[in-house]
């Protein structure tokens, strides 16, 4: 039997906080723009079972290096000096290209043809602010239907599930 993908998002991080004007205006500060798109992809992982990596280039920071750090469940790659985040993510795509699902969220034309070329598929940073406020709407419209149907398990499940329950309770 086939393995299932694993499927990835790289996130090319300044390109898409360049592209949103609202996320490079957060506060006049890198800092609260970077925050802010990482709280954002934290929820677009968990609604979507993705592995959601960002990368930011941290190439011309004097003798830097490469530190990865994990904000519920992201991973967000600080590239040591001399390596941009294109070049860290045309690395990954290396490794695991071939294996896996491997989106990139960028809006470099060059970072995007390589991508293409190495069989991964890419998403501009317009299509991807539109993917994260369409999966915002998602989750807010589940939890008020949630919210709606009620919290008995009888209003929250479907009747199979429910005839299954009732098949257990009586078996036991």
């Amino acid at each position: 039997m086939a393995r299932m993908k694993k499927e990835y998002l790289f996130i090319d991080g300044y390109n898409i906080i360049n592209q949103w004007s609202y996320y490079r205006d957060v506060a006049k500060n890198i800092e609260n723009s970077r925050n802010k798109l990482i709280e954002l992809l934290i929820e677009y992982q968990a609604y979507k079972g993705i592995k959601v990596v960002v990368v930011f280039d941290a190439h011309l920071v004097k003798g830097s290096l490469e530190k990865i750090e994990k904000y519920a469940g992201i991973e967000v790659v600080y590239t040591k000096e001399n390596e941009t985040a294109d070049s860290y993510i045309e690395k990954q795509l290396d490794k695991i290209g071939r294996y896996e699902r491997v989106q990139v969220a960028t809006s470099d034309n060059s970072i995007q043809q390589i991508v293409l070329a190495r069989g991964g598929t890419r998403i501009s940073a317009k299509e991807m602010l539109l993917e994260l406020e369409n999966t915002k709407l998602d989750i807010r419209t589940k939890t008020e239907q949630t919210r709606q149907k009620g919290t008995n398990v009888d209003q929250v499940l479907d009747s199979e599930t429910l005839k299954k329950l009732e098949k257990l309770r009586k078996s036991i």
